[in-house]
């Protein structure tokens, strides 16, 4: 059975998206007084937020999308961030020289986590992550692409953000790089061909390899932008879509549930 969510307004820098629509003036001004900015960091035109955006949706947050992939500059600073969220995309991090820009995000991340700030980072987000931990970030033995369960550790029990999350979890996985577990992180889970699946670091930081944000639109346009990476690496774009109509329903009830936890951080 199709699983559609509602499509969702293209977030443009510091759209305040939830919260301030049919508000009063005054009403307006107190939230805006108490507003959380989160910055946005997307990596390609297919990978958006997909169910984060309505699961985090608060009165008073706001979003501010950066696209480096098309040139929109890495802020130097910080200043006016409350958290970031990292998107996925094709690059890896090991591909600073063919773009730049991926130092001054890494850069932008470290300072993030020096002053504490909340980080969901996904895919391409969570390799940038664990490379601003300091962890080794390399190529895989095989590229990881479809539906594939992603088994808890023991201490995703315990976490603020997973627990009571059934074990395992059959998530969506696009990727070919790979991390190790950051010093001072957390492992919470790991896959059959990757032994650190997401971690958390501090209290409200989180690296997610595989994908809980998809939707079946996001998982289309994947399939299509990317059919020559899924067909090289002996994947079938038509099988990937027909196991998506089995498996996306639970993870997107998984997804809301995970990024609603972690919004309740920032």
């Amino acid at each position: 059975m199709a699983y559609q969510l509602p499509v969702l307004p293209a977030l443009g820098p510091w759209q305040p998206v939830f919260g301030l629509r049919g508000k009063s003036g005054r009403e307006r001004k107190d939230l805006l007084f108490a507003m959380a900015d989160v910055w946005v960091f997307q990596h390609a035109a297919c990978e958006t937020l997909g169910i984060i955006a309505p699961a985090v949706a608060r009165p008073d947050l706001t979003f501010r999308k950066i696209r480096p992939y098309l040139g929109e500059p890495v802020p130097k600073g910080l200043e006016g961030a409350d958290s970031l969220i990292l998107l996925g995309g094709p690059m890896g991090v090991n591909d600073q020289e063919i773009h730049p820009w991926l130092k001054a995000e890494i850069r932008l991340i470290e300072q993030a986590l020096r002053a504490g700030k909340p980080i969901l980072g996904v895919c391409l987000g969570s390799q940038l992550l664990a490379a601003a931990l300091g962890a080794t970030v390399r190529r895989g033995k095989e590229k990881e692409i479809g539906w594939y369960p992603v088994s808890l550790t023991p201490d995703a029990a315990s976490d603020p953000v997973w627990r009571d999350i059934e074990s395992p979890v059959w998530a969506f996985h696009w990727h070919g790089d790979l991390f190790e577990l950051p010093a001072t992180a957390v492992s919470l889970g790991f896959s059959a061909l990757t032994q650190c699946q997401m971690f958390r670091h501090a209290d409200s930081t989180y690296g997610l390899l595989f994908h809980a944000e998809v939707t079946e639109r996001i998982i289309a346009e994947m399939l299509r932008t990317f059919e020559a990476e899924v067909r090289e690496a002996g994947q079938d774009p038509a099988r990937i879509a027909k196991e998506s109509v089995c498996h996306l329903p639970r993870l997107q009830q998984i997804g809301q549930t995970i990024y609603r936890r972690w919004a309740t951080l920032v």
